[in-house]
């Protein structure tokens, strides 16, 4: 910033013009002499040299003048906050611009179309052990291979059925349809039938999820049915699933969709109408009913593909939590279903297909080709990889690293692995990497000696920091040597390997994506207090709030411990009673009689280890339905008084399904 100098001459100042003395434009001086139009920024407040004795009259005039630059001074302050706060905004906005505006230059750079002759960096291999490379390492190999693509879609067509899901099925090709009525409805319900498998799917496996799917759809095959029933219904039939939060969302997900005098009952087939009209509907879910059911090019990313794309690009980060790994591998799979629906569009360009409106051409490759790397995610390139069935092994950066790795061992042979040493300019290394942390054995040493290995542990964790800039130092081949093998090696089919040298190379290959440590768990007690009635033999059970963990189920009164870890059958008996006191009519305290503690019931959440211990109550008396218990309970949970088979068919959750498995074997004895 300049520094300025403010002109200004002492003069006396008029009334009008102390009034507007904050507002006045004022010229400044730059150091080179430039004037400066404008408020000033960095204010200096005029000093008053040393004069003679005044006169009163002239006095007066220079503190009238000083309270004129005192409040001018005041007032540029205000205006110097008020600007710079805006200058912080201003970064902030420009800040995510500039990032946005990154990160397309970027993903142009990755996975636009490229020339037949690719630059030197696009092909080199990562320096082996830190892995040093350039950016364009990350470009997948799959995108400029069509062979390739090809092999990974013929291999899920000849596994698709091996697992027998329900859910999988034909393509319906739309184009030419003779009864627009039909084909909406035959839509209809396939966009419905893909959507709930893709909820249902999400952190469950596939042998569970079969027998709920097919159970949900015998009782409401179509969306209609589903927008019909009623809310407890639809969390009973989620039950042992999980996250219920999402079968309340589907639910009001499937009212609105046929309620929408737009859909009348039909999913949109655009990924972003999906997100933006459908209820708990994210990107990954829109991107797979857009492509499996309406042959759209749209990426279908969850787990088991942020995984495959991992080790496919090289790429080693955090797929869980690093927004910027998860937007890249998110861009590398957007362009890879859109080079798939192009091979298989007839000019090679899915949009000159369908000259009328100017989309794309609609296809089952999309649709395929999402369920092709959800599959090989799920059943082979698992956390642990069987990279010996790999359809696209020959394309896999985490693959090539490996054998390399082998081929130092001496497990294969040097000329089948691409091991030459590359230059990589520093200032093309990739930023989207994290430090690899490599083992002794990946050094390609083979066997040491004691002493050998005390050293390589002491010197691991300075090896681990400097790896990248050392491996940038000490290269000495050509790039353009090592890219011309690289082509040449990964166009051909891979060899043929070993045993051990396929445990080497699965080993590195693990270690894709970047391993996050877990948060620890939290650990809660609570108190879960069935309370019978005599007089019929009800239970008072509660609705959870709808909203948070477990919402809208039923339970038994619960009450979490205010000293958890600390408990004793003493402590947790006492709190019961005061917590079950509340519940019931004060006036009349000796109706109520502590039966005992019936046992304790561990629970594991996603984010949450509870423990709830199961205490018994008996209600004396002949109490109605509404008398002396509370039917909204102090924290808003809604409260009734149900038999043993209405609690039986109540919407709970498995945990709390387990207590009252306790309290019912208790009423049998």
């Amino acid at each position: 910033m300049r520094r300025s100098t403010r002109i200004s001459s002492r003069q006396s100042a008029s009334p009008a013009v102390i009034s507007d003395a904050a507002e006045q434009e004022t010229r400044y001086f730059s150091e080179d002499g430039e004037v400066v139009n404008g408020t000033c920024r960095k204010t200096i407040r005029t000093k008053r040299t040393a004069q003679s004795p005044r006169s009163d009259d002239s006095f007066s005039n220079d503190n009238y003048q000083e309270r004129i630059e005192e409040n001018t001074e005041d007032a540029y302050e205000a205006v110097e906050k008020s600007r710079a706060k805006r200058r912080r905004v201003a970064v902030r906005s420009t800040s995510k611009k500039e990032n946005a505006k990154t990160h397309s230059q970027l993903y142009e750079r990755l996975f636009g179309s490229r020339p037949n002759s690719a630059p030197a960096s696009f092909t080199s291999a990562a320096v082996l052990p830190g892995r040093a490379h350039g950016i364009d390492y990350h470009r997948p190999l799959l995108l400029d291979n069509k062979k390739g693509r090809d092999s990974l879609l013929q291999w899920f067509d000849q596994v698709s059925t091996k697992r027998k899901m329900p859910w999988r099925k034909a393509w319906i090709d739309g184009r030419g349809a003779e009864d627009d009525g039909e084909l909406r409805q035959q839509l209809s319900r396939r966009a419905y039938e893909v959507w709930i498998s893709e909820v249902m799917l999400q952190q469950t496996r596939v042998a569970v999820v079969i027998d709920y799917w097919n159970r949900w759809m015998a009782r409401w095959p179509t969306i209609r049915d589903l927008a019909g029933a009623a809310p407890d219904d639809v969390l009973g039939a989620w039950r042992g699933l999980g996250y219920y939060s999402r079968a309340t969302r589907i639910h009001e997900a499937a009212k609105l969709v046929c309620a929408d005098p737009d859909m009348r009952g039909l999913l949109p087939d655009k990924v972003s109408e999906l997100v933006a009209k459908v209820p708990g509907v994210g990107r990954y879910t829109a991107g797979a009913i857009a492509a499996i059911v309406f042959g759209k090019p749209a990426p279908m990313v969850d787990g088991n593909v942020l995984r495959v794309l991992s080790r496919q690009l090289g790429l080693f980060g955090d797929v869980k939590s690093d927004k910027t790994i998860i937007d890249a591998l998110w861009a590398a799979a957007d362009c890879l279903v859109r080079a798939v629906a192009q091979d298989g569009s007839k000019t090679g360009n899915t949009m000159l297909d369908d000259p009328e409106d100017g989309e794309e051409q609609p296809s089952d490759r999309p649709g395929r080709w999402g369920q092709a790397l959800m599959e090989l995610g799920s059943t082979v390139c698992t956390p642990k990889p069987n990279c010996a069935l790999c359809p696209i092994s020959a394309s896999c950066h985490a693959y090539d690293e490996g054998l390399q790795i082998a081929a130092r061992k001496g497990l294969v042979e040097k000329s089948t692995a691409n091991s030459d040493n590359v230059v990589v300019d520093i200032e093309d290394a990739c930023t989207l990497c994290k430090p690899f942390e490599f083992a002794d054995e990946d050094d390609g040493s083979g066997g040491k000696d004691d002493n050998t290995s005390k050293t390589s542990k002491q010197k691991k964790s300075k090896a681990q920091v400097q790896a990248t800039l050392q491996s940038f130092a000490f290269t000495t081949h050509t790039a353009a040597k090592s890219a011309k093998k690289s082509r040449t090696a990964r166009s051909s089919s891979p060899v043929q390997l070993d045993t051990a040298a396929l445990d080497v190379i699965a080993n590195h290959a693990r270690k894709f994506p970047a391993k996050v440590v877990k948060k620890a768990v939290r650990e809660e007690e609570t108190l879960v207090c069935a309370i019978r009635r005599r007089s019929d033999g009800r239970y008072l059970i509660h609705r959870r709030p709808d909203k948070g963990l477990l919402a809208g189920m039923w339970e038994l009164p619960s009450h979490p411990l205010e000293t958890p870890h600390n408990s004793t059958p003493k402590t947790r008996k006492t709190e019961a009673e005061q917590y079950v006191s509340g519940l019931v009519d004060k006036t009349q305290p000796n109706m109520l009689k502590y039966v005992s503690e019936l046992g304790s019931v561990p629970w594991l959440f996603s984010h949450l280890k509870l423990t709830m211990h199961v205490h018994l109550f008996e209600l004396k008396g002949d109490v109605g339905d509404d008398e002396r218990v509370e039917q909204i309970s102090g924290d808003g949970k809604r409260g009734r008084w149900s038999d043993v088979v209405s609690i039986d068919h109540a919407s709970m959750g498995t945990g709390m399904r387990k207590c009252w498995a306790l309290v019912k074997g208790a009423d049998e004895v």
